[in-house]
């Protein structure tokens, strides 16, 4: 999934984009808030971690303009500051949750994981199509209770097509949530890694469909329950 990273303490957004990264997120990392609100404004993102001392435009601003236009993308506040005004402000503005530092990597993971399946209407963080099953915390695709070793970007391809399973994703979709703006991800990338995928699925009974013109489809195979 692709998240926008907005904070100016240069040391702390690399370490946010580094360990995201990690997590198998496209990650692009701003420390203005004029433009994040350009960045949010043109692109389109599952999540946004927001400062709110933010040189330029503050992130209590930031979060007013993204909400007035409509766009409901989950927004995690990210602050030192820990006042109960201030708490009532970033949700009162719009925010999703908030989050006062210093605070552990582990937990930020946890409680991003948990509004992207929110926004996605997923309760479990186990996605289950057929015989796959895609941890998405553990990051571990099963197929048949047997654990497949696959690549971040692999894993990243995979739980998208799971977690749209019946409905077609276009290569379109796929760069644009899995590249930040620094990646070398092309749809000429996606094709091999759909490709890889196909290879590791063979005999699960879970099949990867080419929608000429379109995109991909994950779907059962005819005749699997």
């Amino acid at each position: 999934m692709r998240v926008l990273v907005v904070e100016d303490d240069a040391t702390l957004g690399g370490a946010l984009s580094e360990f995201l990264g990690d997590q198998g997120y496209a990650v692009d990392l701003l420390a203005n808030g004029e433009r994040a609100s350009a960045a949010l404004s043109s692109q389109t993102y599952d999540m946004v971690l927001l400062d709110l001392n933010l040189p330029g435009e503050d992130g209590l601003t930031v979060l007013r303009r993204l909400r007035a236009s409509e766009n409901s993308v989950p927004v995690l506040i990210l602050t030192a500051r820990d006042a109960l005004e201030d708490r009532v402000a970033g949700l009162d503005a719009g925010a999703d949750d908030y989050v006062t530092k210093p605070f552990d990597l582990p937990e930020l993971a946890a409680r991003v994981r948990a509004l992207i399946r929110r926004r996605a209407g997923q309760v479990s963080p186990v996605i289950e199509v057929g015989t796959l099953s895609f941890d998405t915390v553990g990051r571990e695709l099963r197929v048949r209770g047997e654990r497949i070793a696959l690549s971040v970007r692999e894993l990243s391809v995979l739980e998208m097509l799971m977690g749209r399973a019946g409905r077609v994703v276009t290569k379109r979709q796929i760069v644009n949530s899995l590249s930040a703006w620094d990646a070398d991800f092309s749809e000429n990338a996606v094709e091999v890694y759909v490709y890889r995928l196909r290879k590791r699925l063979e005999n699960s009974g879970v099949s990867i469909q080419t929608v000429r013109g379109f995109g991909y489809l994950l779907e059962l195979d005819a005749g699997t329950a």
